[in-house]
């Protein structure tokens, strides 16, 4: 190499001279090398030995960062990479040099941009100097005019989505995606609410990709979820990153040494629970989430004349903003089943790029990970946002393969994040928005529920299960009413599958009637506060105050809540009573059994309408039991027998008829606000992705991310719509 001048001193003390460490230590140095110099291929195609504490690693970035606004060598790597990429692609021989240069251009380029990113002084991100300076000269095949960074993300994108996934090409996939989470976690930076001044310049090049390559791209990404590879175990599928007994920059994943390469693995990219199970699945979902998430605001002026009559006046402009549409969430809301016949009923095959997907797999393995939080926010996006894939898992007749994850993660609340209970309870509310979904889940029965403590379950329905947790996850939170929309939520799903109740079981019907009971005693306990409140501050002084003179209008907006609660769960037992009666004799015993808890709101005025059917109810029963005559004790078996037999002669009669309740999901108006934060604390916590805490902007890190975040969450919870069209439920924002 001739003379070969020192190894910078960016990390202090004297330095091991040899090729790998020349090569980095002259990348993070003073010397700018040129797009086309021969620096570059022996950069990349050199197999690297180093083996660095996390404190060098830090030390060269600090003198990249120093260095980069001169030299242009981020911008030249990434044009490299997708030089390599290209050629990648392009070529037939999966085993070519072009692979290990861009694993190794991917490495390299992810360490100092993730520095870039976390250590910004501007959240315009100039310290990427993403440009090529005006006087150096540049090879032929390149012009000074591309914009890098779409470069660099479109071979990304296009290697992803057009190039199957080998045990050859597996690492190269996997890096392309933490190469991709890295680039766009300039939105950790950012705050909540996105704005029309925020930057993000590889998530907004992702966005500006053509629809046939967001359609390949999201296409791949489910199908590296779904078929949940493994990293590939043969280490010689490897062997191109390795010369003789020498290491590459990336060996084979799985040697006890990986983390002794360049950096350490964990410096980037973690592992978790999830991940170690598939790792190119776990973080292709990751991706998919940070993809149909993002929302970009955009600022636009328009010209309007003012209104003052006067010749001279001049037009006023008014900027407003609105967000621009999300390719990559527009490819996933269109997507259709696999077996779906493209030609559509009129014969005209549809022109627009058409994102087919295995509808049968992607259900089997969203059934088999919904204990992770990430499962449940994608099949929460798919129910919400694509109808055809909504309608086909309400066909499904194994609807236990979902119900029954989700359920156990509602009965598990206690170690659940508050988000993904909330994310559950959605999912399960726009499903019982179906009629024929509630009237299947209560002929699929279960011979056991194992996960469920309290008492055995034995041939209990899907639908009984059902009640039985959403009833459980009210109890478990009303103790201090931590978050009203969760109760809602739990109330409108139960309201929604009410009148489609089929043999509802004995332990279902008793905690439906114990849960009225609940509630009348919160109420009870609200107005005798409330009132002893109100009487206290009348004793006070007109010239006298003091602190907690708004108790009484907090405890009246609890007591008001309280009551809309008992209204619904008094609806609920209307509905079942109205239009099921005969197919539930289990409600009628658990209602006759506590027919006290009704009796001191019959003469309530918000309520006596609805109790009204109760009681006559209550007569019809009563008076058959007491005609019966029976020898010795009545038992709960003979109660029940007299109730199955006299369901046969109930007619309804003297029953005022209710409009069904039928409760719907609708998304909040700025939902961005809550699902960009939530699938970034997903991407930090779950996946082992390790950002700089302090430069996190976009949502709250007082506490580890791992850890839940409690109440505090509630209030960041996406509070979606709950509409009904027989009872508005008056809840405070």
């Amino acid at each position: 190499m001739g003379a070969v001048p020192s190894t910078p001193r960016w990390g202090g003390g004297a330095l091991p001279q040899g090729p790998a460490e020349y090569l980095i230590g002259v990348f993070v140095g003073e010397k700018s090398f040129p797009l086309g110099s021969d620096y570059w291929q022996k950069l990349l195609e050199l197999p690297f030995d180093l083996r660095w504490q996390p404190h060098r690693v830090r030390h060269a970035c600090e003198a990249f960062a120093q260095n980069n606004c001169y030299t242009r060598h981020l911008a030249k790597l990434f044009i490299h990479l997708a030089w390599c990429l290209q050629e990648a692609t392009s070529t037939s021989d999966v085993q070519s040099l072009a692979i290990m240069k861009a694993v190794n251009a991917l490495y390299i380029s992810s360490v100092f941009l993730k520095y870039l990113i976390e250590n910004a002084e501007k959240d315009t991100f100039e310290e990427f100097y993403l440009s090529i300076d005006e006087s150096e000269a540049i090879p032929n095949n390149f012009s000074r005019d591309q914009n890098i960074k779409n470069l660099v993300m479109h071979n990304v994108l296009s290697f992803i989505g057009k190039v199957d996934v080998s045990p050859e090409t597996y690492l190269l996939h996997h890096e392309l995606l933490n190469f991709m989470l890295i680039a766009m976690s300039t939105q950790l930076v950012s705050g909540p609410s996105p704005g029309p001044d925020d930057v993000h310049p590889f998530t907004d090049a992702a966005m500006a990709q053509e629809s046939s390559l967001v359609g390949l791209v999201v296409h791949r990404l489910l199908l590296n979820y779904i078929m949940l590879r493994q990293f590939p175990s043969n280490s010689s599928s490897y062997t191109i990153f390795s010369e003789g007994s020498q290491l590459g920059v990336l060996q084979k994943i799985g040697s006890a040494a990986v983390n002794l390469v360049l950096v350490p693995l964990n410096y980037l990219v973690g592992s978790s629970g999830e991940a170690s199970r598939s790792p190119l699945a776990n973080i292709s979902l990751n991706v998919l989430l940070t993809l149909i998430h993002y929302r970009k605001c955009v600022l636009v002026e328009s010209v309007k004349d003012s209104n003052d009559g006067s010749a001279a006046s001049e037009s006023l402009v008014k900027e407003e903003t609105h967000f621009a549409e999300n390719p990559y969430y527009k490819a996933l809301e269109s997507a259709k089943d696999i077996e779906f016949d493209i030609v559509d009923i009129e014969g005209n095959a549809h022109r627009s790029p058409l994102l087919r997907l295995p509808f049968a797999s992607l259900f089997d393995t969203l059934g088999m990970c919904l204990a992770d939080e990430g499962a449940v926010l994608l099949l929460y996006t798919l129910v919400h946002g694509n109808s055809d894939f909504l309608e086909y898992v309400l066909v499904r007749t194994d609807l236990d393969t979902l119900l029954m994850p989700l359920l156990e993660t509602l009965y598990d609340a206690a170690r659940r994040t508050s988000n993904q209970i909330y994310m559950v309870l959605i999912i399960l509310l726009i499903l019982s928005q179906d009629s024929s979904f509630n009237a299947s889940i209560h002929k699929l029965m279960l011979p056991s529920v194992p996960w469920y403590e309290e008492r055995l379950l034995h041939q209990t329905s899907l639908g009984s299960l059902m009640i039985i947790i959403l009833i459980r996850t009210v109890k478990y939170n009303l103790s201090k009413l931590r978050d009203v929309y969760l109760h809602t939520n739990c109330l409108a799903t139960l309201a929604n599958m009410a009148p489609h109740v089929h043999r509802l079981s004995a332990y279902a019907s008793q905690r439906l009637v114990s849960l009225f009971y609940m509630l009348s005693r919160k109420y009870a306990s609200s107005y005798t506060k409330l009132a002893e409140l109100k009487n206290n501050k009348m004793h006070i002084s007109n010239g006298e105050s003091r602190d907690g003179d708004n108790l009484p209008e907090d405890m009246s907006t609890e007591l008001h809540i309280y009551t809309d609660f008992l209204r619904i769960v008094l609806e609920i037992i209307n509905a079942i009573l109205t239009y099921a009666l005969p197919r539930n004799p289990e409600v009628v015993y658990a209602i006759m059994h506590r027919q006290e808890v009704f009796q001191p709101f019959r003469n309530h005025p918000r309520f006596n309408e609805l109790l009204e059917n109760i009681f006559n109810v209550l007569d019809f029963f009563n008076s058959r039991i007491d005609a019966q005559k029976v020898d010795g004790e009545w038992s709960v078996e003979k109660v029940l027998e007299v109730i199955i037999i006299t369901c046969r002669f109930w007619r309804g009669e003297g029953m005022k008829m209710f409009n069904q309740l039928r409760f719907t999901y609708e998304q909040e108006s700025h939902p961005e606000e809550f699902f960009i934060p939530y699938v970034w604390q997903l991407v930090v916590s779950r996946s082992g992705f390790s950002f700089n805490p302090s430069s996190i902007n976009l949502f709250p890190v007082e506490q580890p991310l791992e850890v839940s975040y409690g109440a505090e969450a509630a209030n960041q919870l996406p509070n979606g719509e709950v509409h009904g069209n027989a009872v508005e439920v008056d809840l405070p924002v």
